[in-house]
């Protein structure tokens, strides 16, 4: 089984990632399958979406949950650890769409409000799921207006990623 790790919001178009669903052939049955990021962009005017708003829409089937250790975001030459506050591994928001012709099952981000700490940094962000509300995403049994929302101040702890550190000289 695949573990939480970083999810780069920088990845590029069809990088695969595992995610957690339920079965679409077994109703009652979650599993987690390996899909590509980002929509069949014949289906967008040549475009292909990687995130959706969460604001006005509802979700009324095909939500998926991908793990997360962290995400990373770019700021012009800068990169950024994003993780929560507490350490704990979370999940993001999304939904899955099924294969169509040559294009395979995909999924793309639900985005809120960027929360305080982000905002700094760029408007927008993954929704975060917490552990306590896997279920309630994947079964609907809470409304989406309850779990897509802006998390609050303090939520999160934005690291600088370093680059690689060179050694120009012989330490003796």
């Amino acid at each position: 089984m695949d573990k939480a790790t970083p999810f780069d919001t920088d990845a590029p178009l069809g990088s695969q990632r595992a995610i957690i669903r339920y079965n679409p052939a077994k109703t009652l049955e979650l599993e987690m399958v390996h899909a590509r990021w980002g929509s069949d962009p014949r289906f967008g005017a040549g475009t292909s979406f990687r995130f959706v708003r969460s604001e006005g829409k509802t979700f009324p089937s095909h939500r998926c949950l991908v793990p997360a250790s962290e995400f990373h975001m770019t700021v012009g030459d800068k990169r950024y650890r994003v993780t929560l506050d507490g350490g704990n591994f979370f999940y993001l928001a999304a939904v899955w769409e099924p294969a169509m012709a040559d294009w395979p099952e995909s999924y793309k981000i639900v985005t809120v409000t960027a929360n305080p700490e982000v905002s700094r940094f760029q408007e927008r962000h993954g929704a975060i799921i917490h552990r306590r509300q896997v279920m309630q995403w994947l079964d609907r049994t809470v409304p989406e207006t309850e779990l897509l929302e802006t998390p609050p101040a303090r939520t999160f702890i934005i690291e600088e990623i370093a680059g690689s550190a060179i050694q120009t000289a012989l330490a003796l």
